[in-house]
């Protein structure tokens, strides 16, 4: 029996055809880094900004790149942190501060049981852990602290499962729409954007080719309020005139349409 929702896998196969036409991620990217150093994303922003000045790219791939020098300078200057980021924090030792959740407050602090405020304007998230370990060695001696940042994100368009959800930084684009379900079966992959604050970050062939490079929600800069929307093929749902059937045959269809198959 098929599945009525996508596998990751199958996401990013949807996308391969036409992603591999694409200009390729910048000389020295390291997709198996979940999250970004601040040397990296300097690297990075060089890199971009020697891309978006030459004539060897279209028009539209400079103007997108230079989108992303954009929000890489923001992520320099300002951090990663946002406020309703939820942070899973664990200090061994301290049983107030082990396995807990804590979500980052207006001034984009946290606020930690017989501590307080811990300012988190301007950290990466690749610098969470060693930022909580410095501020709380003013507080315990010799914290061994583990830290893990959660992004508050939006998903909408042709899923199962419109709604918010709180990912953890090192999730893949295809594992984010499964927490939402999957794509439904009139998903048009080729048309998935990201939006922040209404205004398009990454859209087209360019994020195509991020989603089959394996980038993760730290990679392509997102941070809290961020939108994912898919697109619709705009045709009828296979998968709802066979309603009440024990196979839906909507994903297998859309899957050898993304392969170019049918």
């Amino acid at each position: 029996m098929f599945s009525k929702i996508a596998s990751p896998l199958v996401l990013v196969a949807c996308l391969a055809g036409s992603a591999a036409a694409q200009s390729p991620a910048p000389d020295g990217f390291d997709p198996g880094r979940a999250e970004l150093s601040r040397a990296q994303l300097e690297a990075l922003l060089k890199r971009y900004d020697a891309t978006a000045g030459s004539a060897a790219y279209t028009a539209a791939y400079r103007k997108q790149t230079r989108g992303q020098t954009a929000l890489i300078r923001d992520r320099l200057e300002n951090g990663d942190l946002q406020v309703g980021d939820k942070i899973n924090l664990t200090v061994e030792g301290q049983q107030a501060l082990t396995a807990q959740q804590f979500t980052v407050e207006p001034g984009r602090v946290l606020v930690l049981p017989a501590i307080g405020d811990i300012p988190l304007a301007g950290v990466l998230r690749s610098e969470l852990e060693t930022h909580l370990t410095r501020e709380l060695s003013k507080y315990i001696v010799q914290p061994t602290v583990h830290a893990s940042s959660l992004v508050r994100i939006t998903i909408t368009g042709a899923v199962a499962k419109p709604g918010f959800y709180l990912v953890p930084a090192e999730s893949l684009v295809p594992d984010v729409l499964m927490l939402a379900g999957g794509p439904g079966t009139n998903a048009d992959m080729k048309k998935i954007g990201i939006s922040r604050n209404g205004q398009k970050i990454w859209d087209g062939g360019t994020l195509q080719n991020a989603i089959v490079q394996g980038w993760t929600v730290d990679q392509l800069s997102l941070r809290a309020g961020d939108q994912i929307d898919v697109g619709s093929t705009g045709t009828n749902n296979v998968g709802n005139i066979l309603k009440g059937t024990l196979i839906t045959i909507g994903p297998l269809l859309w899957l050898l349409r993304g392969l170019r198959i049918i």
